[in-house]
């Protein structure tokens, strides 16, 4: 099922098996096939660390201090010179956040408009628009020609995030710094604030897209549509769903979650930015390989973050997995291994770009870099 031996990493650090642990029984969802047939390499440590202790997972205070992402950002613009990941990010940010404001304006019914502005537009980093125009740019196209796909993907981001957060989900009252739509609009408007915001990103991506063969968007669309349905987001929301409560899961049973859960959304807008942008089929399935590595890669961060971070740091409730005892990387490996196995992803994905011009590739190593050091 799993296309990243973790298991196979895990098992050469003989502290991560409690002396005389029977193997992990094999999950209910290993017949489910991987969203994409793409082999990632096995993970194996690149040096040793001090043993961890089953117990100890949740024992250090952050996975990276404030300082070590400081310098490790200075260090990234020392090789980069004409490049400034924080420059890129505000205006990029700026482009987004005025493309989705005229894309969902207000008007009637308002009820439901203002829900959807209400999330859509409640900050965030824009991280995964900000992927599918850099791909897009990367392999010979504009931002304008990417901007209503990486709307589209906004739009499908926040969709989800207003269906995550409802009582019969995860259940959390704060997102973004703010309450959940849910505890403003109630349940029922939540509901349909989201199906409008995922049956408008389609309708966006058709409609606004252009300067681009119909062949492309037809492709993109259909990429899209597979990142979020059986083969992708839903796959990895339902799997999680029907694990809560099981005694024991496996690495692989983790992986298949949020390679779904996570990595597929991300994956879609690195994919979508390099079809629109003219990418050769090489170039796409680069990309995608890039998108895999660092989809994982966010979702371990996410995972550490949640037991190391406040939840006034992070904008949203920190430490609910651990309340509602899912698994998580840290829970499975504990923080060191998590930040190591981290480490490993940002390195995989960033070899996928070798190749590609390297003052083009800087914005997606930027965000490579960022997503693994980010603090929220």
């Amino acid at each position: 099922m799993s296309s990243v031996n973790l298991s196979a990493w895990v098992q050469t650090c003989s502290m991560f098996m409690q002396a005389g642990r029977s193997r992990s029984r094999s999950p209910p969802f290993q017949t489910l096939r991987p969203l994409k047939n793409i082999p990632i390499s096995s993970i194996s440590p690149e040096r040793r660390r001090r043993p961890i202790s089953a117990h100890s997972s949740f024992s250090v205070t952050a996975v990276l201090t404030k300082e070590d992402t400081v310098r490790e950002e200075e260090e990234s613009e020392e090789s980069r010179p004409n490049f400034s990941l924080k420059s890129h990010m505000v205006q990029k940010a700026n482009s987004v956040n005025q493309a989705l404001d005229a894309a969902v304006s207000m008007k009637d019914p308002r009820k439901i408009h203002e829900a959807m502005r209400y999330s859509l537009l409640a900050g965030g980093k824009r991280v995964r628009p900000m992927l599918c125009i850099a791909a897009c740019e990367l392999v010979g196209g504009t931002e304008a020609i990417a901007m209503p796909a990486a709307c589209a993907v906004e739009m499908i981001h926040t969709m989800s995030l207003i269906h995550d957060d409802l009582p019969c989900m995860d259940n959390d009252d704060l997102r973004r710094g703010k309450p959940t739509n849910h505890k403003v609009f109630g349940e029922d408007v939540a509901v349909l604030a989201g199906d409008a915001l995922l049956a408008f990103a389609f309708e966006h991506i058709v409609v606004s897209t252009a300067g681009v063969p119909p062949a492309r968007v037809v492709r993109a669309v259909g990429e899209l549509a597979r990142s979020i349905g059986t083969e992708g987001l839903v796959a990895g929301q339902v799997v999680d769903i029907c694990s809560e409560g099981l005694s024991e899961v496996d690495l692989e049973h983790l992986e298949f979650i949020h390679q779904h859960k996570t990595a597929a959304l991300l994956e879609g807008a690195v994919v979508l930015g390099a079809i629109l942008g003219g990418g050769s089929n090489e170039e796409v399935e680069k990309l995608r390989k890039f998108a895999r590595y660092i989809g994982l890669l966010f979702q371990v961060v996410d995972d550490i973050l949640d037991v190391t971070k406040s939840s006034q740091e992070l904008g949203k409730t920190a430490g609910k997995d651990l309340v509602a005892d899912k698994v998580t990387y840290p829970k499975l490996l504990g923080i060191e291994k998590s930040r190591e196995f981290a480490e490993k992803l940002n390195k995989d994905a960033q070899n996928q770009l070798a190749g590609f011009d390297p003052e083009k590739a800087a914005p997606l190593i930027a965000l490579a870099n960022y997503i693994a050091h980010r603090q929220n």
